[in-house]
C-alpha cells in the first residue's frame, strides 16, 4: 500500500529535497509551506503524487484549517516530517532582536507542536504512524551567538524523546535527524544576506539537502519493528558546532 507523508517547510532546502526523494521512491507527499508559488512548482515536478497545502505554521488557526481541508484521498497521513524551522540573527543574546526570538520559537517549537497535535491524533486512532523531527547539531550542543536557536532545537530534542514515550503504546515510531552544516537557505535567512553561503561555507564542503533527505528516506523505509531514534549527521570537515577543517573544499 502506498504511504502518504506530510512534509512541513517543503518550499526549499531539506523539505524540498525530501519531498522529491520520497516521491521518487513511491510515496505520496503532502507538501506544505508559506510560499504557494514554490509549492505549486514542486507539485508540478512531482506530479499526481504531490498535494500542495500552503499555510503559515506559526498560525495555529491556519494549521488547523489547512489540515482539516485535506480531500478524503489525502487525509490518512502515515508519516509526518516536521522539517519547517529557521534561525534568525547571529548576535550575542543581549544584542538579539526579540522579533527574531519570537519567529524562531513560534516556528521551531510551536509550529511543530501545532501540526503534530492534529496529525498524531489520527495516528493514535489508527494505532500506527511515524513522526520524524528535523533537529540540528544545535540541539546537541550550544554555541555563542545562537542561544535562542540552540534553545529551540534543544526543545525539539526533548519533544522527540517525550513523544516517543507518549506514542509508544500506539505503535507510532518517533525519531529525529540532526544535521550539522547544510548548504541551503539557512544561512541566507539567518544572516539576512543573499551572499551568506559564500562566506559561511567558504573553505569546506558542507552537507547538501539531499544528504539529509537520503537519511530520512532510510528512516521511513525500515521494517515495522525498527525505529531509528536519531541520525546525527555531519560533513566530514566538521568536528562539532564550531570546529571545521577549512582546507578540504
Amino acid at each position: 500500500m502506498t504511504k502518504t507523508a506530510l512534509i512541513t517547510g517543503a518550499t526549499s532546502g531539506i523539505g524540498n529535497a525530501t519531498a522529491l526523494l520520497l516521491a521518487q521512491n513511491g510515496f505520496k507527499v503532502i507538501i506544505t509551506g508559506r510560499r504557494k508559488d514554490r509549492l505549486d512548482e514542486l507539485a508540478r515536478k512531482i506530479g499526481p503524487d504531490a498535494f500542495p497545502l500552503p499555510f503559515d505554521i506559526k498560525d495555529k488557526t491556519q494549521v488547523k484549517n489547512a489540515l482539516n481541508s485535506l480531500p478524503d484521498a489525502w487525509q490518512s497521513i502515515d508519516i509526518l516530517i516536521n522539517n519547517a524551522g529557521l534561525a534568525a540573527g547571529f548576535e550575542p543574546l543581549h544584542e538579539n532582536l526579540i522579533d527574531d526570538w519570537e519567529q524562531m520559537i513560534d516556528t521551531n517549537i510551536k509550529g511543530l507542536l501545532y501540526v503534530t497535535k492534529i496529525i498524531s491524533q489520527q495516528m493514535v486512532q489508527r494505532q500506527s504512524g511515524h513522526i520524524i523531527n528535523v533537529s540540528s547539531i544545535a540541539g546537541k550542543e550550544a554555541y555563542g551567538k545562537g542561544a535562542v536557536y540552540c534553545a529551540t532545537k534543544h526543545a525539539v530534542e526533548a519533544l522527540t524523546k517525550a513523544m516517543r514515550i507518549d506514542f509508544n503504546p500506539y505503535n507510532i515510531k518517533v525519531g529525529s535527524v540532526s544535521p550539522g552544516a547544510v548548504e541551503t537557505e539557512f544561512s541566507i535567512v539567518r544572516l539576512k544576506d543573499p551572499d551568506a553561503n559564500k562566506k559561511v561555507y567558504a573553505g569546506y564542503q558542507p552537507l547538501t539537502a539531499n544528504d539529509i533527505a537520503e537519511a530520512i528516506l532510510f528512516m521511513v523505509t525500515r521494517p515495522l519493528h525498527v525505529n531509528i531514534a536519531d541520525i546525527f549527521i555531519l560533513p566530514a570537515t566538521q568536528a562539532n558546532a564550531t570546529v571545521f577543517n577549512k582546507k578540504q573544499k
